[in-house]
């Protein structure tokens, strides 16, 4: 096919994408525990079914032990071809508080050339760019394909890194697109070269047997909220930087936002300041992050007059490319500890995990994608970092330390994923199924 022909398929094959994605985002596949498995499981035969529908001969789902399915796809590269793995994930994450959406999060709606939803962005954007591209071939791939999209990426994804690992030769490729990132703005084509790790833990502190009345106590019984409160607070210095021995600033080579962009994109209200020190990049893709994500306490309206007896918090740590997650966790904890007040009991549970990742400068798939990216935005992609965690990825490197691993997709900076009102952008969509079916054929002829 020549290029105008898979512009052109791409192009007219959006109306259906845009129908099967809002489908796909109607189903709240919310892989985490306490949401109904019944609805993953949906999301999980719907993407096997749209598989089916690419002309690969080869679809199934695959049980990954402890989590939801894989669905799995392949197609036998022509002679002398070579062999590039698509992956995505069709879990999402909860929609958080539903008073904030302006339209409901399983109900998507498009708005001005936009698809809201919970999932539109993060990461069903994702399964849609492999599907356009892979349908633009109408069955005669210029490559051999395999497609894997993952059912639990967004909870525990160190799940299927095992099933990897004990499955190399399922996955084996020549290149990998992970399409589970996107640009900083919209049209603005980039490839994601580096991302941090990440560690998380649960951390509770315990003072009393009981909950104690604040009047007839409070004042010398210890107060386990308060305690964690102090332990919270030491992380960070007056500056907002990370004060933990071992986790120092780390310093991006390439550009990044402006300050002033970042306070666009985060939405950071007008008189409060951005925290940290270094630039942006600086701040986003290279050095140490720790975010309270999650507080066990009594809620303001449930509140009572009492001193609490224990309260829990959930730490997330991100970690730049060539920290050691392990290590910065331990770190962090031993920091907790050493802060913790009044000799309280203290407790960590529920460790996760998973490496960062480091692109090689590049080899045939990068300039591949380059040309193809640029024919695609008008423009040659330039390199970022990301500031999240895919956790399949570096144990792709590890497994195939030969594969070019190149991260794109259909997110931006503002399509608030892991936040009310994700949205993804239409046009981007079709701009990036348009570059990966240009790099499919043009990987094929190196």
């Amino acid at each position: 096919m020549t290029p105008e022909e898979i512009e052109s398929a791409v192009t007219a094959d959006m109306p259906r994408a845009v129908d099967e994605l809002s489908r796909l985002v109607a189903i709240p596949s919310i892989a985490f525990p306490g949401h109904p498995a019944e609805a993953v499981h949906a999301a999980a035969a719907m993407t096997e079914e749209l598989l089916r529908g690419t002309g690969l001969p080869h679809v199934r789902q695959i049980p990954v032990e402890g989590s939801f399915p894989a669905v799995f796809a392949e197609a036998p590269a022509p002679p002398g071809a070579p062999t590039v793995l698509l992956y995505a994930h069709y879990d999402v994450q909860p929609p958080g508080d539903l008073a904030l959406w302006r339209t409901p999060p399983f109900e998507p709606t498009v708005i001005d050339g936009q698809l809201f939803g919970r999932g539109a962005a993060d990461d069903k954007s994702g399964l849609m760019c492999h599907l356009l591209a892979l349908r633009a071939f109408r069955g005669r791939f210029p490559v051999g394909v395999k497609v894997l999209i993952e059912g639990q990426e967004e909870y525990a994804g160190e799940r299927l890194e095992a099933f990897v690992e004990a499955n190399p030769e399922l996955v084996r490729a020549d290149a990998i697109i992970v399409a589970d990132t996107g640009n900083p703005k919209v049209g603005e084509a980039s490839v994601t070269t580096s991302l941090r790790g990440m560690a998380a833990f649960t951390i509770e502190v315990r003072t009393l047997e009981q909950n104690l009345h604040s009047g007839t106590f409070g004042g010398a019984a210890p107060d386990s909220l308060a305690a964690l409160i102090r332990m919270l607070a030491s992380l960070h210095d007056e500056n907002g930087d990370v004060r933990v021995p071992g986790l120092p600033r780390g310093i991006f080579l390439g550009s990044g936002p402006s300050e002033e962009e970042l306070r666009a994109t985060a939405g950071v209200l007008d008189g409060v300041s951005l925290v940290g020190s270094g630039t942006p990049a600086d701040r986003l893709w290279s050095s140490y992050a720790i975010t309270v994500t999650g507080l066990d306490v009594p809620t303001v309206s449930g509140a009572v007059n009492a001193v609490q007896a224990s309260a829990r918090a959930r730490i997330t740590l991100r970690v730049p490319p060539g920290g050691d997650p392990g290590t910065a966790s331990a770190d962090v904890v031993e920091h907790l500890r050493r802060a913790a007040p009044w000799g309280v009991r203290v407790s960590v549970t529920d460790h996760v995990q998973g490496s960062g990742f480091l692109a090689d400068s590049g080899g045939s798939a990068r300039a591949a994608l380059d040309r193809a990216m640029k024919r695609s935005f008008g423009h040659a992609p330039r390199d970022i970092g990301g500031g999240g965690s895919i956790p399949l990825v570096a144990t792709l490197v590890k497994q195939f330390p030969a594969a070019e691993i190149l991260l794109i997709g259909a997110e931006d900076e503002g399509a608030s994923i892991h936040a009310p009102n994700e949205r993804v952008d239409l046009e981007e969509l079709r701009r990036v199924a348009t570059a990966e079916a240009l790099f499919l054929a043009d990987y094929g002829t190196v």
